[in-house]
């Protein structure tokens, strides 16, 4: 595994539950996010600094009181763009097509969230991944986003840098709803 597929997989690791190795994988990815993007060095400080301070059971209730319980935050990215839509299912199915394509195994979570989606990312080329930021991951994140600002929550934080981190990646390819057609297009031809 290279650094940068370590990366997503890490950034993914932060927006998974918390358990007692949560605070290492903090610390390993500011570390390797400030190595391998040295102007996202201190992007994850006030996050690693909350995180460093609370027991497990204050990082648990946070995550739970910010992604579980608070629909507009939820990490599911189908979610955040078609809701309980026809569009969502098919989007899931995709999604699931494509982490089996690369290898990404699948956990409890939905094959659309974001602790799946990010390790893909990772393990795909840049022109496939591309589209896939544009059409759907970062308007998913903008959503997430919108829902916790102003609230100083430290997960706003985590948001903000995996971002920060996909926007140069999205950066060259169409508006969303031309790229979530270009990704569909391609995907009939793959699978067709």
């Amino acid at each position: 595994m290279n650094r940068q597929h370590r990366l997503y997989d890490l950034l993914a690791r932060l927006l998974a539950y918390p358990d007692a190795e949560y605070p290492h994988a903090v610390r390993s990815c500011q570390q390797l996010l400030g190595e391998l993007h040295p102007e996202q060095s201190e992007s994850l400080d006030r996050f690693v600094s909350y995180v460093q301070a609370a027991s497990l059971e204050d990082l648990e209730e946070l995550f739970t009181r910010t992604f579980d319980l608070n629909p507009v935050c939820c990490l599911e990215v189908g979610w955040q763009l078609h809701g309980e839509d026809y569009n969502r299912g098919s989007f899931m199915v995709a999604m699931r097509q494509q982490l089996r394509a690369y290898g990404v195994p699948e956990t409890i979570e939905l094959p659309d969230h974001l602790v799946h989606l990010l390790p893909l990312l990772g393990r795909m080329e840049p022109g496939d991944a591309g589209p896939l930021c544009a059409a759907s991951i970062l308007p998913a994140l903008t959503k997430m986003q919108a829902g916790l600002k102003g609230s100083n929550n430290p997960y706003e934080e985590v948001l903000l840098a995996v971002h920060r981190l996909l926007e140069p990646l999205a950066a060259p390819y169409p508006q969303p709803s031309q790229a979530l057609t270009q990704i569909q297009e391609k995907e009939e031809v793959v699978h067709g």
